[in-house]
């Protein structure tokens, strides 16, 4: 934190009252693709994230430079947003808007924040608009509960931003207790935090985070274009058997039974089954990786971690050519328990389950044939190990 308080005075100088917020980046181990059709999914928050240090100005004005991204972020919260200006500001606006949907505020922010991974795929952005919208509630003396939290990020990030996602990775970032495996319907909210076995038993795994070397910006990607297939595939077997048809945006694969899919998939365009059938053997996932979580079955977890990329790359395709590969290479080195592509797998990263104890084994061997297949990332590809965490809070 000294880099903070160090840049803060540098900004802004000495004699203010400081807050501090630690917001972390989630994993979603099984679960992928699915929250913006009201899936069910799971997750962890781990203990790398972005660091907030500010304080409140009484003029409404927001002042935020950040040591990862360049530029000083202006607005004041007693003016209503405008239009996206194209930088990481956006997700500071974007907060502010959501919140001023129901509230009048005062008061801003004057800080520095930064990200302690410079990397794609560990939803950074959830990470900044969560401890944002909690940086602002509370120079506002405003009190929200956790799912409001989790409801304004989402909103912000969807109507502000631009991007059609849904609540998986805020929820990640405010939900998750440390050594918890998060259990996360996205349909009625309902969520359970779930110990591993009995409870008593060490976690038998830590998580490895293994960057490509490519960064990814999901609005400049085919996420949205997935959702709406996604969509797309609800209507048509909505269509085909006759029910009043909502608006696209409004309508969701949660809506159709798995049953009525099969019923109809062969009769639309095969793209639009493929996500499909995705969603709902992802969903059956979820709900197998949850049972042998409660039984301590790692092993079977991890299984299912794998099976999930595999419909990620086959069913929902996406995933860059560089994260084929390193899912490729992962797979098949000793100590990976499983693993898969992270946050909407077109560039980024791969997280995995790995086995305490060989991360420097499992570092080198990944690292040597990745960049074996890929030299031109070899200043830019990266490998971490994690361990959970809780979710965004006050330090």
């Amino acid at each position: 934190m000294e880099e903070l308080f160090s840049a803060y005075r540098t900004f802004f100088g000495k004699g203010d009252a400081l807050y501090q917020i630690f917001s972390p980046y989630r994993i979603c181990p099984l679960g992928a693709h699915v929250d913006h059709q009201h899936g069910l999914v799971s997750g962890f928050a781990f203990n790398s994230g972005i660091d907030f240090l500010f304080s409140a100005t009484e003029s409404g004005k927001v002042e935020m430079c950040s040591l990862s991204f360049e530029g000083l972020m202006t607005f004041n919260v007693r003016v209503p947003m405008e239009e996206r200006q194209k930088n990481w500001g956006d997700y500071l606006r974007g907060a502010v808007w959501a919140l001023q949907q129901d509230f009048s505020l005062k008061s801003g922010v004057k800080g520095v924040v930064k990200g302690s991974m410079p990397i794609g795929g560990l939803s950074s952005s959830a990470a900044l608009l969560c401890g944002f919208v909690k940086a602002i509630a509370k120079v506002n003396h405003i009190e929200l509960d956790k799912m409001q939290i989790i409801n304004y990020a989402s909103r912000a990030e969807r109507e502000y931003v631009g991007l059609n996602n849904g609540i998986l990775d805020q929820a990640c970032v405010v939900l998750c207790e440390n050594k918890k495996l998060l259990y996360l319907d996205t349909k009625t909210q309902e969520y359970e935090l779930i110990p591993f076995g009995d409870g008593n038993t060490p976690l038998p795994f830590r998580f490895g985070i293994f960057f490509s070397g490519v960064t990814r910006k999901l609005t400049g990607t085919d996420y949205n274009l997935r959702v709406s297939e996604c969509k797309t595939a609800a209507w048509i077997v909505e269509a085909y058997q006759n029910k009043p048809l909502k608006e696209l945006q409004s309508t969701r694969l949660r809506d159709v039974t798995e049953e009525e899919f099969e019923q109809y998939a062969d009769r639309m365009p095969e793209r639009f089954a493929k996500r499909a059938r995705h969603f709902y053997t992802e969903c059956d996932r979820v709900t197998a990786g949850v049972e042998a979580w409660r039984k301590g079955d790692i092993k079977t977890f991890g299984s299912l971690i794998f099976q999930s990329c595999e419909s990620s790359m086959n069913n929902y395709e996406c995933g860059s050519p560089e994260l084929i590969a390193l899912y490729k290479i992962m797979r098949d080195v000793d100590g990976v328990i499983g693993g898969r592509f992270s946050g909407a797998g077109f560039k980024g990263a791969c997280i995995t389950l790995v086995e305490p104890g060989k991360e420097e084994s499992i570092r080198q061997k990944v690292t040597e044939q990745y960049l074996k297949q890929f030299p031109q990332y070899k200043d830019s590809f990266q490998i971490f190990f994690c361990d959970p965490s809780d979710g965004v809070d006050f330090l």
